[in-house]
This record gives structure tokens, sequence and C-alpha cells, in this order.
């Protein structure tokens, strides 16, 4: 994925934007990946234009920081077939599970999840977007409208409202906290890279409030929720 060649191999239906499967090839062998070209990225009102992949890749880069794993690979090329965009390790996954069905059994994976969304700001986590992998395990994909500096959290994931936040997940975030805080920090420096001041600001302040003692929040409107919902 990194430095293989990559080709087209489809367009990937019931996507807003322009999502395509890709494959990635060198000498030893080859990957299927989810290509989002910034080219066919929808303008949007609340986002700044052509940074939706660039927020997928940031994503990825802080659950690697917290050690979660829900996001599959993700990085940024410019050599690509269509322009500079994501690449994402395509999951082999259940396509009739998502988070609706999959709750009842995952329910600390998605306690989990959720809080990883209110830490992201995700602005738009359907059901459909949490994929079940090969041994059981629990992907979410589809995180470009996420770091927003205003608070845009649109989720399905309200299940825990008004419980404690787990003293794990917010230890864990207080250690990214940390490192968000340390301008030499290579964590600190990817997302300055990928994302704007004021956006790896909000971030912060976010680990910070999340690292203390508190509760998931309620939806507060309707556009709280997703639609659709998977």
């Amino acid at each position: 994925m990194r430095a293989g060649q990559v080709e087209v191999v489809g367009r990937l239906p019931y996507s807003s934007n322009r999502t395509f499967l890709a494959r990635c090839c060198d000498d030893e062998g080859e990957t299927p990946a989810v290509y989002k070209p910034v080219a066919g990225e929808r303008p949007l009102y609340d986002f700044p234009d052509e940074t939706l992949y660039r927020r997928e890749v940031a994503a990825h880069v802080v659950d690697v920081a917290l050690g979660w794993g829900f996001v599959p690979l993700t990085i940024a090329r410019d050599d690509l077939p269509l322009g500079p965009g994501s690449l994402q390790l395509f999951v082999d996954h259940d396509p009739e599970q998502h988070y609706f069905t999959l709750l009842k059994r995952h329910r600390a994976t998605f306690q989990r999840l959720a809080v990883f969304d209110i830490l992201a700001n995700n602005a738009d986590r359907k059901g459909g977007h949490c994929l079940l992998g090969d041994g059981g395990h629990i992907w979410a994909i589809d995180n470009g409208l996420t770091f927003n500096v205003e608070p845009k959290l649109r989720t399905v994931i309200w299940d825990f409202a008004g419980e404690p936040l787990p003293a794990t997940e917010r230890a864990a975030i207080g250690g990214l906290a940390k490192r968000l805080k340390a301008s030499d920090d290579p964590l600190r420096r990817e997302l300055d890279e990928l994302l704007q001041r004021d956006e790896v600001e909000a971030l912060q302040r976010r680990a910070k409030a999340l690292q203390q003692p508190g509760a998931f929040p309620h939806p507060d409107s309707s556009w709280s929720f997703p639609w659709p919902l998977v």
C-alpha cells in the first residue's frame, strides 16, 4: 500500500463521495484497498474542501496511538491513478452484520468505539460503518467527517448515554493528551501535517476533558443521529 503499484478495480456503490476498490501490487504480492481520491470529495459547508482523505488518515493515526485497533491501515499518497487521496486496507467482513446486529455480543467494544468517536468528533458514525471481520474483530471505517473544531458528534452509538466513561479508556486518552501537548512528539507532528492547527488543538482539548471522570453524552437533537442509520 505504501509504495506498490495501485490499480483501480472499480467504483464502490452507495458512497456519497467517489470511492473505489483498488489493487496494490508489488513483487511480493497484492492486497485490496479502498481508494478515496480528493478529486471525488463532495464539498461540504462545515468541513474545509479537499481535507476528508487526510481526516481518514488522522483517524488511523489516533487509533494506532491509543492501541485500540478500530481503523484499518490508512495512508495518504499523491501518486495514485485518480490523483492524491487515501488508501485504506480492505477488510474482509460479513456484509449482513452492522452495529445494530452486533451490539449485544460486543457491548464493551462498542463502548470503546463510542469514546473514540467522541474524541475524534465523528459527524457520521452509521451502523454500517461498523464491520465484523475475521476472528470477531470489530472495525470502524468511513472516518472522513472527523476532527472538526465545532462539536459535531453524530452517531448511532447512543446506547451508553449517561453511563460513566470507563477508567481504562480515560487512562489511554490521558496518555494521548500528553503526547498532543508536546510539539516535538512524532504523533503531534504527524497530526499537524494532516489537520489544521486549530483542529489539533481542539482534539487536544477533547482528550484533556475525556481523561477526567464523566459520563457519555446524550443526544440533544434529531441532528445527533445520521441518516440512513445503517
